[in-house]
């Protein structure tokens, strides 16, 4: 059936292709390539001496955090090389962007007009310089002032007859400062409506790990990774996403450790790495990364555990006390005896071709877990956009319990972020359900009842916005249309409000599929020097780990229209909130010195935040596991009970993941290749293995349609080229945000809601024209 009022239109996904060609898959990454990409993208994009400041100051201690992932900066010496991967760089080329995007860009562009543009197109115009308003009825935007803007904004809270009716959007690049006050003032104005990009990628680990070990975090360092005697990475494709993770792989290699990887797609990245920053690697082809590839089908990973543990258990039951840490166990685990009894149930085989690996590859994986104690899973959206997403969180937990491998040195759980400060803005109080504890602590500072009632996620949001229950969209940075799944039914979503706000740097699609009204509201980006009353300010970051630094930018901002982040939320509260409360806005405006002294009277771990942040390299938060401190309702880590899961596809069905591609980060687009991989000037690809493609009679670059079928409804996503690759058998992969209308908003993984985006099933139809 088709889908009812929510046809997609041309303004979402328009489909145009770039002249595709292919080169052989790549089995190296980085090197000398990666060093050419990067200088290209600073000349091609930046002018040359801000591309020289702001590459040295880059993740360097008393420089600028890196707008890209949050994989951690080393404790102690960072390279005077530069301190950043290829994607880094790709990142502030295309935040410090040369070319600007005035008002007359609008005047000459109507919003239709950018609606047919790629979003690589949209992206690369150039820096926002000034406040715009997008009228009722209107075909451009128009200029407003910072003042306007800020009334037509209040206006429309003021008016609502619920605070419910505001929906306030958090993207993972604000910094810990902003997010602070942006939670703050929106929970002042009566909702706590705060869904951010962590409902989409890492909130089934956070619900995973918080049931098992009680902390919703990683539990290992930098230094843990370099120091592990096994890596066990999966879902994940460094070599892309976070490519410095590299570099911390070749020290663990080093030092003897040994790496499983465990993807669908075979990645360059988890394969070889040639450090660029070594002209000895460069030379003599680099260092072998993974000793062992599991070519895991899309979503068998339970399966694959499941197996793994199975056999491990047998080798137990043979000789008992030498496989299983049973004192660690006895001392700080619950409900190890009705695991191990669930466990039994299970059928090796089963569980062996529901994952899709071969048996004498998971025996090879079984060898090395045997022979090692120091494990660390590390794992990326690959296991966490999937209806059992939590179980698969769960399932790793349940194995480094049974070896004793968390809660020591170079062992733990190592949830991987794939932006700069998501993992700060949960710590800030950026989430719909902040625990008791926090709001009390907020009640007891500020002086104001902070509302009970748990506020919308992401999914939550797009179909209370799709009912008419919201008036106010307000999105403090990111690309939401873009982020999130079933395009054409969050479009439709969107569309319905009165209002649709975006703090952005950048233009970008979700600027024009907009409410009745509309504002883009420019702000300074990470590399920018942020004045406040003549005064520099710095901001904060937490990464991965748990590392909590100052990031101070370089350069001089495009535009003296600018407000930093900071700013916008302050100048917004004077306006809602008047002098309803006793809070000086302009103060925490002028100087964030103020700010950090309210964060410490609020989080704990942020003591002194003022003088440690001021350390070079910043100060790492208290992990409670790392002392085997586990905070869960038994007091101790928790074995759980998991059912098999099983993914049944008929002969013309496939389970489809959206990936990124190599010039890619999230929703932005750097460039048209995927370099890696093999794909050039072209996104509107499916990557099907060849024994697929034969049996469904595609030949390759053959056009086709891809279909899904979810709540009664066909969703279609036209004209996609096949390009052969070695998948796993019955899988494939496209591009987000192409293939994001594929995805149900109703497909969602149980406990944390993210959207199944990993596992899609589809069909591939043959087009007539």
């Amino acid at each position: 059936m088709p889908v009812e009022n929510d046809q997609i239109d041309i303004s979402l996904t328009p489909v145009k292709f770039s002249h595709l060609y292919q080169t052989p898959m790549q089995h190296k990454a980085v090197g000398v390539p990666a060093i050419v990409s990067s200088l290209k993208q600073m000349l091609q994009y930046m002018h040359v001496k801000d591309a020289w400041k702001a590459a040295f100051a880059l993740n360097q201690k008393g420089g600028f955090d890196c707008p890209g992932c949050a994989w951690p900066d080393p404790d102690d010496e960072r390279s005077s090389l530069g301190e950043y991967c290829e994607n880094g760089i790709k990142a502030i080329a295309d935040e410090a962007q040369k070319k600007k995007i005035t008002a007359d860009f609008f005047a000459k562009h109507s919003v239709s007009a950018i609606g047919s543009w790629t979003d690589f197109e949209i992206g690369k115009q150039g820096r926002l310089t000034e406040p715009m308003l997008l009228k009722e009825g209107a075909t451009n935007y128009t200029p407003v002032t910072w003042d306007e803007a800020f009334t037509i904004i209040a206006n429309e809270i003021q008016s609502m007859q619920s605070p419910d009716e505001a929906v306030f959007y958090t993207s993972g690049r604000t910094s810990n400062e902003a997010a602070f006050l942006y939670q703050l003032f929106v929970r002042m104005s009566g909702t706590n409506n705060l869904p951010d990009c962590s409902n989409m990628c890492h909130e089934s680990s956070g619900a995973g790990l918080s049931e098992t070990i009680g902390v919703g975090k990683g539990t290992v360092s930098l230094e843990d990774i370099h120091n592990a005697e096994l890596l066990i990475i999966m879902g994940q494709n460094p070599g892309t996403n976070h490519p410095r993770m590299l570099s911390a792989l070749e020290k663990c290699k080093k030092h003897g450790g040994k790496i499983i990887a465990v993807n669908p797609l075979p990645e360059p990245g988890l394969m070889n790495f040639i450090n660029p920053q070594n002209p000895l690697k460069i030379a003599t082809g680099g260092t072998q990364l993974a000793d062992l590839f599991l070519q895991v089908r899309i979503n068998g990973d339970v399966a694959l555990l499941k197996a793994i543990m199975l056999v491990l258990l047998n080798e137990e039951e043979k000789n008992p006390g030498t496989v299983f840490d049973k004192k660690f166990i006895g001392e700080h685990t619950s409900g190890y005896d009705e695991f191990i009894a669930s466990l039994k149930t299970q059928s090796l085989k089963e569980c062996i071709e529901e994952s899709g690996v071969e048996e004498n590859f998971i025996r090879e994986a079984v060898t090395l877990i045997q022979q090692h104690k120091k494990i660390i899973v590390t794992w990326a959206m690959g296991l966490t956009q999937h209806k059992n997403a939590v179980d698969n969180i769960k399932e790793i937990v349940n194995l480094l319990l049974l070896r004793g491998s968390i809660g020591k040195p170079a062992a733990g759980v190592c949830p991987v972020r794939g932006h700069s400060n998501v993992q700060g803005d949960r710590t800030m109080g950026i989430w719909e359900k902040m625990p008791e504890a926090f709001m009390q602590k907020l009640k007891d500072v500020f002086q104001f009842e902070p509302p009970a009632k748990h506020g919308y996620d992401v999914v939550q949001s797009i179909k209370a916005m799709h009912d008419g229950k919201v008036r106010l969209f307000f999105a403090m940075g990111g690309n939401f249309l873009s982020a999130t799944p079933d395009t054409a039914f969050t479009a439709g979503a969107l569309r319905k409000t009165n209002l649709t706000v975006h703090v952005s740097t950048k233009l970008n699609r979700s600027h024009l599929v907009h409410g009745k009204q509309a504002l883009i509201l420019p702000c300074l980006g990470r590399t920018d020097i942020d004045l406040q009353s003549d005064n520099a300010q710095f901001v904060s970051c937490e990464n991965s780990m748990g590392v909590v630094q100052m990031s101070r930018g370089v350069l001089q901002p495009p535009s003296k229209d600018l407000l930093s982040e900071v700013a916008i939320i302050c100048q917004l509260a004077k306006k809602v909130l008047g002098n309803k409360f006793n809070i000086d806005w302009d103060e925490l405006q002028n100087n964030y010195d103020a700010i950090r002294d309210l964060i410490e009277k609020i989080i704990p771990g942020f003591e002194n935040y003022n003088q440690r942040v001021r350390n070079p390299g910043g100060f790492y938060l208290p992990n409670a596991v790392r002392e085997r401190n586990f905070k869960t309702k038994t007091g101790k880590a928790n074995f759980t009970v998991l059912p098999l899961n099983k993914i049944e596809l008929n002969n013309d069905e496939y389970i489809m993941m959206t990936i990124r591609s190599h010039d890619q980060f999230n929703t932005t687009i750097y460039g048209m290749h995927d370099r890696y991989r093999g794909i050039h000037n072209e996104r509107r690809v499916v990557m099907m293995h060849e024994e697929d493609m034969k049996v469904a009679s595609l030949v390759k670059h053959e056009v086709v349609d891809l279909v899904s079928y979810y709540d009664s409804k066909e969703r279609v996503a036209e004209k996609f080229i096949v390009v052969p690759m070695p998948i796993a058998k019955k899988c494939i992969a496209t591009y987000f945000p192409e293939a994001n209308v594929l995805v149900s908003v109703n497909e969602v993984a149980h406990t944390s809601n993210t959207p199944a985006s990993k596992s899609v099933v589809v069909k591939i139809r043959k087009r007539v024209d």
